[in-house]
């Protein structure tokens, strides 16, 4: 009896992921694309959930499914493998194809902080005088808000200007912009040609104690490209309040178009770590972004540390998760282990790189707390090969210079990967549902 419900369950897998043609991805079969890639095992691309942690959001996916008008909101939290944004956003855009899109979601200023980011999307300003807020700093130069970074300025007037990149951010149009500042920072309203477009500009009432603001701003057409400019006058009101009185701090932007779909928000910050984010006010800020879902891309940086310690790393894991667990109690949780790196070491005086052990160590123990704490898991670590694969991710020249990081199209294949695995998993519960 096994044996015929294995074969009917192989047999309808294959009815319902049919063969594609070339190398077009069809909506619906994306998980059936075999990776390009010889050493990736694709067997292994399906997400580990034996507690059914993820059947809420997999229910969010079937509504948008059915046709119904709502949105599933997907947070992407990492270090610089997500700050560049190739591999998460190429899932974002594998899922939104799927199930349907609905916006770019969370772009931050990230170049405004002298840093990198994603090349779908631009912010740019005339202020020259600005403060830096980073995660990764023990004690941030100013507040940090969801995105993992904060900006502040002492200048009494400030501007934005947002773009979407005409071919990279091709599809995300927008017409609804949530603009995330300081409680005590000058609102922003658009200038330029879309000034006199705006039908709404509110400020969102936030939780007690976040010190952080979401002025939700609802422009009449979609756009690429938005001016604001800041204004002394609060929202809703004519008072004109004195320039002394603001302290311009801002975190970033959502851009949303209103339909229904997939919203991913993708946050990355180079260096981060589990602890850096193990910050109950941190925690409590990423909340107000109502995620469904909780992506955890971590792990890469703690690997080189000199006395690395599975246990001291596990309890930094479960730190956070319990955070988490408290102010986002509704949202699913997947841990991602990190792909194998190298590190540098020096052998009579020349430099040299070697594999780091230490990549498999933490892949292993973030399985292991997933598996105690029933958090689903998905073991990129052994998809894209497992132990000495990092060899083969550079001698393909899908891995950086540096062997840490991976090329644009290394990226994107892992994120391809994270794709299949969420929609295997789905897959897989509907076809056991189906013979219960």
């Amino acid at each position: 009896m096994r044996t015929r419900l294995v074969v009917v369950y192989f047999i309808a897998l294959w009815i319902h992921f049919p063969v594609l043609a070339g190398n077009g991805v069809t909506p619906g079969h994306a998980a059936a694309l075999p990776s390009k890639l010889s050493f990736v095992v694709d067997s292994l691309c399906v997400v580990s959930d034996p507690a059914h942690a993820l059947d809420r959001f997999y229910a969010g996916l079937d509504s948008l499914s059915a046709g119904r008008d709502t949105v599933i909101t997907i947070v992407h939290l990492g270090d610089s493998h997500i700050q560049a944004g190739y591999y998460s956003g190429r899932t974002m855009r594998m899922l939104q194809q799927e199930f349907g899109n609905a916006g770019r979601g969370w772009i931050a200023p990230l170049k405004i902080t002298r840093t990198n980011e994603p090349d779908d999307y631009f912010i740019t300003t005339l202020i020259k005088d600005w403060t830096t807020g980073r995660s990764i700093q023990s004690s941030p130069r100013c507040p940090i808000g969801p995105g993992g970074i904060g900006i502040q300025t002492p200048a009494p007037f400030v501007n934005f200007d947002i773009s979407i990149a005409p071919n990279n951010g091709a599809g995300y149009s927008f017409n609804q912009v949530v603009v995330y500042r300081g409680e005590k920072s000058m609102p922003l309203l658009p200038a330029g040609k879309l000034r006199d477009s705006t039908l709404a500009a509110n400020g969102q009432p936030l939780p007690t104690g976040l010190q952080m603001i979401a002025d939700t701003i609802r422009i009449a057409r979609e756009t690429d490209t938005l001016q604001l400019q800041s204004t002394r006058r609060q929202p809703g009101t004519d008072v004109l309040l004195p320039a002394s009185s603001f302290k311009n701090l801002y975190y970033g932007f959502s851009l949303t178009n209103g339909k229904p779909g997939i919203l991913y928000h993708s946050i990355g910050i180079n260096g981060a770590m589990f602890v850096n984010y193990t910050d109950e006010g941190y925690i409590r800020r990423l909340a107000t972004l109502q995620p469904s879902l909780l992506i955890l891309s971590l792990g890469t940086n703690e690997s080189f540390g000199r006395r690395f310690s599975t246990n001291e790393f596990a309890g930094q894991v479960e730190a956070f998760l319990a955070l988490v667990r408290k102010y986002l109690p509704q949202t699913a949780i997947l841990f991602t282990t990190p792909p194998e790196c190298y590190r540098r070491v020096t052998v009579n005086k020349q430099r040299r790189y070697v594999r780091n052990e230490n990549t498999e160590r933490v892949a292993q123990t973030i399985l292991r707390v997933a598996a105690r704490e029933g958090v689903a898991c998905w073991d990129l670590f052994a998809a894209t090969g497992g132990r000495k694969s990092a060899a083969n991710w550079f001698d393909g020249k899908w891995m950086g210079r540096d062997r840490i990081h991976f090329s644009k199209e290394g990226y994107e294949e892992q994120g391809l990967l994270l794709y299949k695995a969420l929609i295997n998993l789905k897959q897989q519960n509907e076809t056991e549902a189906a013979y219960e």
